[in-house]
């Protein structure tokens, strides 16, 4: 082997762990916020409506700066932006921890929304460049990265609350690691050169692709809500100790790490249609479970489902999405993950406001409609896919010149 093909190969590898360094980067910090929700709710003396208020400045900060995002791409390389995210990501991480006013709250979580769309949307650009570079599909191990970062963060913020530990410090130690990890790994990764895409910056999907876009709606509305509200859930509807508060989080996010890592066996063994039929049902049970029984063995056994359920999902998706016949590859992954990320931002505002007029059992218990979405929908497709498949193979089986 060549000199020059040994350094492509080392190249490459080192794209390749930096941006997985940066997929954690991102599923770290965001987890870590995730964790400390229900402290940050106790100081500010909010209710459940008041904290879903709240919580729709981090999806404010993230739809509002997608066009700044799009024009710094067209811009400067991914890998700048993506670097200048994480800092700017990290530093808004720990001004969280020292909120001590609701309205300092919403600019800080509008930030956080900001930079954490810089950081994401260019860290998938990347992870994109660096599938490139390779023959077989590893872009899914970057989404096992950042499942297995958001354990770690919310394992993290178990023991922090254990060891009663303020946000503000907990924030701030964990934005300075993330950030010296930034450092580290930001050489090793791809310089694109900025490619302008012309004026048209937001993507979305046409008829065809709708049904996709909403699968991805549906499953990424119930990971936004576990992550926004499992802590509260276990706090309040289950009434766990303060000690294990986070376990249902934990209990998650170890579930939904396990599914990605396997994902790509199972798959092979039972088909994308088979898997994400299942995945509805996992969602649907676990859901419910947690609605209907509101016990620490019950309610974490239900998240357990949940994380099984939403873990394949959405690469699953943008997979079948990137064969459609009318958009090309990137707009059309492009146009159903807007669709999907929508749902992310969303809907976990609107658990608050169903909380506070109903309960968050109620809420739980309604979310898990979105299980019966995902299944339902995709046995449509797989109906409507396979229905001129059938009648092809009859028109080709038939004589010539019969009619």
């Amino acid at each position: 082997m060549s000199k020059q093909s040994n350094r492509m190969m080392d190249d490459r590898r080192r794209a390749r762990i930096a941006i997985a360094l940066f997929f954690f980067i991102s599923g770290f910090g965001f987890s870590t916020w995730a964790s400390r929700i229900p402290d940050l709710q106790q100081r500010l003396q909010l209710n459940e409506a008041q904290l879903g208020s709240v919580l729709f400045a981090l999806p404010f900060g993230l739809m509002l700066t997608m066009p700044v995002t799009g024009a710094l791409l067209q811009r400067f390389s991914s890998n700048t932006i993506m670097f200048a995210g994480a800092l700017a990501f990290n530093a808004m991480l720990s001004v969280l921890g020292f909120v001590t006013e609701v309205w300092q709250l919403v600019i800080a979580l509008f930030c956080f929304g900001a930079s954490r769309n810089l950081l994401n949307i260019s860290m998938n650009a990347q992870s994109v460049g660096v599938q490139s570079l390779y023959e077989k599909s590893i872009i899914t191990t970057f989404h096992g990265i950042w499942s297995v970062a958001g354990f770690s963060g919310a394992a993290l913020g178990g023991l922090m609350v254990f060891w009663q530990i303020s946000p503000g410090i907990h924030f701030m130690i964990v934005g300075i690691l993330m950030v010296i990890m930034g450092f580290f790994a930001y050489p090793g990764s791809l310089h694109q050169p900025p490619s302008p895409v012309g004026r048209r910056r937001f993507s979305w999907p046409d008829k065809s692709l709708l049904k996709y876009g909403l699968i991805s709606f549906a499953v990424m509305s119930c990971e936004g809500t576990m992550y926004d509200w499992s802590g509260i859930y276990f706090q309040k509807a289950v009434q766990a100790s303060r000690e294990v508060v986070t376990a249902g989080f934990v209990v998650y996010m170890v579930a939904m790490a396990v599914g990605r890592f396997s994902g790509d066996r199972i798959v092979n063994r039972l088909g994308v249609v088979t898997m994400i039929k299942w995945s509805g049902i996992l969602m649907f049970c676990g859901l419910l479970l947690s609605a209907l029984l509101p016990q620490p063995l019950t309610a974490g056994f239900g998240f357990m489902l949940i994380g099984l359920g939403v873990s394949c999902v959405v690469p699953l998706v943008f997979s079948m999405a990137g064969k459609s016949t009318t958009m090309a590859n990137g707009p059309a992954i492009a146009a159903v993950s807007t669709v999907g990320y929508l749902g992310f931002l969303l809907v976990p505002p609107v658990i608050g406001f169903i909380a506070e007029a109903l309960s968050l059992r109620w809420a739980f218990g309604l979310m898990s409609g979105f299980g019966i979405v995902v299944t339902a929908l995709i046995l449509i497709l797989h109906r409507r896919t396979i229905a001129p498949a059938r009648s092809s193979s009859v028109a080709q089986a038939r004589p010539a010149g019969h009619t």
